[in-house]
């Protein structure tokens, strides 16, 4: 009975973690790649992308690839 368009992620949730609020801010001021946005935290760039699928998921973020390079931009 699980619709496919519900996110998978909850909101509030997704926005619980410190470093993922960041990544919005971040995002809010426009569309980054994913190696431009792993630049601002001490974690490796594969835990950036995590908190971003987290996000993704709960339908804030959207990716976009560009090239090899996904950017991901506020869907808030």
């Amino acid at each position: 009975m699980a619709g496919s368009a519900a996110p998978k992620h909850d909101v509030f949730q997704a926005i619980a973690d410190p470093t993922r609020r960041r990544l919005l801010r971040l995002l809010d001021g426009g569309e980054q790649p994913v190696t431009a946005l792993s630049g601002h935290f001490p974690i490796s760039r594969t835990a950036v992308s995590k908190h971003l699928r987290i996000l993704q998921d709960a339908g804030l973020v959207h990716e976009r690839k560009v090239g090899r390079e996904t950017r991901y931009r506020l869907d808030a």
